[in-house]
């Protein structure tokens, strides 16, 4: 019996064992199957995206997806990658849907990925436009524009990377300003709850609003947006950039906020804190929250014997669960703004967009493909 028993123990410590390796070529497999599924899907990089209405290819949810393609290939650099990121900004004419005019995150988040070409190969008729919509916000007073959080990551990122860009601190100023305005004003008392160390989408889910069992509304993807675009910023700021540490520390308390709530499989629940309401698991907010824990242990910020077995745990449930043979992302919510849209999510189910949470999905591999054992 004793010997039985040793076995089993055995057994089991590899088990736990293994299913804390992360095997490092196959992160890059994974993300290049799922990346290769969506290039053949949308060979025309200009051709629009029709759901309920037609849409411009430089929309939010395609920048994103950029965002990930361009973390693909600063892994991978492969060729194709680079000419299907310069052929759809060169499609767009380096611009925005909305004009040089544009306030909305949503807009100028395409110019993300402009930036990351025009380093790639710098010629300033690439950021004509980008310099146009950006150098507004440093001449005009208002800090209120960020009024929901999915545009902290569409737009907080911009201000990070025109302040590299420009060698103008101006920008990282204005940036801490619009996001401490989003932190703590908006709505009131401000869109961050310090106390549960989540954030609420927008005014609209504030105290009193609660989810059906009482607690509050923290919906996975919205959280998710904050702490990806923490990392992402604290990615591309200098060091002892000024307000840096206010960054590290959100993204601290976010992941420790978000351990509490990870599901047994690995995922996380659409509805963070109540798991009746439209919980289930699902796969652009788990990415982004891998993303950004990953960034953290990288980058000495989380402790990684703690935040090893997390992230682990759920990119393999990503792969398991969500990550077809033919490279299409199961279990990812439609767009939206709270856990009860595009609902019911399934293995199988096509989102309306399928391109921001392939983009989540290679922003969170290329940072746990940096992760050394």
């Amino acid at each position: 019996m004793k010997n039985i028993s040793l076995f089993i123990c055995l057994f089991i410590c590899a088990q736990i064992g293994f299913a804390q390796q992360i095997d490092r070529d196959q992160v890059l497999k994974d993300m290049e199957l799922a990346n290769a599924y969506f290039m053949q899907k949308w060979p025309d990089v200009g051709k629009t995206i029709i759901t309920n209405k037609e849409r411009p290819s430089n929309i939010w949810t395609r920048g994103v997806y950029y965002e990930g393609l361009m973390a693909l290939h600063e892994i991978m650099p492969k060729e194709e990658y680079y000419k299907y990121a310069l052929d759809w900004a060169n499609f767009h004419e380096w611009g925005f849907r909305s004009g040089n005019e544009t306030r909305n995150a949503d807009d100028y988040c395409a110019a993300q990925t402009y930036i990351d070409l025009y380093n790639l190969q710098p010629d300033p008729e690439k950021l004509k436009n980008t310099r146009a919509c950006m150098q507004k916000f440093l001449f005009t007073p208002q800090t209120g524009d960020w009024d929901w959080i999915d545009a902290i990551q569409m737009g907080m990122p911009v201000f990070a990377k025109m302040g590299v860009l420009e060698e103008d601190s101006r920008y990282y100023e204005k940036m801490y300003q619009m996001y401490m305005d989003t932190r703590n004003s908006i709505g009131g008392n401000g869109l961050f709850n310090e106390k549960d160390g989540l954030w609420w989408r927008d005014a609209d889910f504030d105290p009193p609003y609660t989810e059906p069992n009482g607690e509050d509304s923290y919906w996975s993807r919205g959280n998710g947006w904050v702490i990806g675009a923490l990392a992402k910023v604290l990615s591309i700021i200098p060091e002892g950039t000024v307000h840096e540490e206010q960054y590290k520390e959100d993204l601290e308390a976010m992941a420790e906020a978000l351990v509490k709530v990870q599901r047994k499989d690995g995922f996380w629940n659409v509805s963070l804190h109540d798991e009746g309401h439209f919980g289930g698991k699902e796969l652009s907010g788990t990415a982004l929250f891998v993303y950004g824990m990953a960034y953290g242990v990288n980058n000495g910020i989380l402790d990684k014997d703690k935040y090893m077995p997390v992230i682990t745990k759920a990119w393999n449930a990503m792969i398991k669960d969500g990550l077809h043979e033919n490279g299409f992302l199961g279990w990812v919510q439609s767009t939206g703004k709270e856990p009860k849209d595009g609902q019911p999510l399934s293995y199988k189910k096509i989102p309306d967009f399928e391109d921001y949470g392939l983009g989540c999905f290679l922003l969170a591999g290329a940072e746990v493909y940096r992760i050394q054992s």
